[in-house]
């Protein structure tokens, strides 16, 4: 019982600091200020909404997750520059898309995850997401051919892995690695009642 109670406010204390760092994340920037009101709003996020049980792997690979930072901050920069090239390329105007991507884990964490850091990358944006089924939907700039959108969903999928590989669970590895089977959709997740 005492055990069950520690671990519960151990994945409190994380889900806490991920939001703190989310937030920081969203304005892009660590100061001071950002880390204040990333505790102010982690403060009355947890204490007024409700918040899905999220369960922590609590399995960390260094070296991976370390990799996974600096591929996102490679793919931030590449980015930028592909996107200004978009913008400054003279007499073409790219084609824009809104790009479906089946995620292959479960997890609330890891999707979060995905989707804020494809969020991060210049030249597409999450839009939408189908908790239930895992489906991600972006937004995806200069998909003329059919061969940019397979790309875009390819990077996806890739960020996925990289971050599973970098702290997901061993179940949520066995998925992205094609040895496990996901399980099935909940039809009306916890918290989703009427929301569409």
């Amino acid at each position: 019982m005492q055990q069950r109670e520690h671990a519960s406010l151990g994945s409190r204390i994380l889900l806490f600091l991920g939001l703190v760092l989310l937030w920081a994340m969203l304005w892009g920037q660590f100061t001071v200020l950002s880390l204040l009101t990333g505790v102010a709003i982690a403060t009355i996020v947890t204490l007024v909404f409700y918040l899905p049980a999220i369960q922590f792997s609590r399995r960390l690979d260094p070296v991976r997750t370390v990799y996974f930072f600096l591929r996102l901050l490679l793919d931030i920069v590449i980015a930028s520059f592909q996107v200004a090239w978009i913008v400054l390329r003279p007499g073409v105007v790219p084609q824009n898309s809104i790009v479906a991507v089946q995620l292959r884990t479960r997890s609330d964490l890891i999707t979060m995850w995905v989707a804020e850091s494809l969020s991060l990358v210049p030249g597409s944006i999450v839009v939408d997401l189908d908790r239930g089924e895992s489906i991600l939907y972006l937004h995806v700039l200069d998909t003329d051919h059919d061969r940019d959108v397979e790309a875009a969903r390819s990077r996806v999928l890739a960020t996925e892995e990289r971050i599973v590989r970098g702290f997901g669970s061993a179940h949520d590895l066995a998925l992205v690695q094609g040895t496990a089977q996901p399980p099935a959709a909940d039809p009306t997740p916890p918290g989703t009642e009427g929301d569409r």
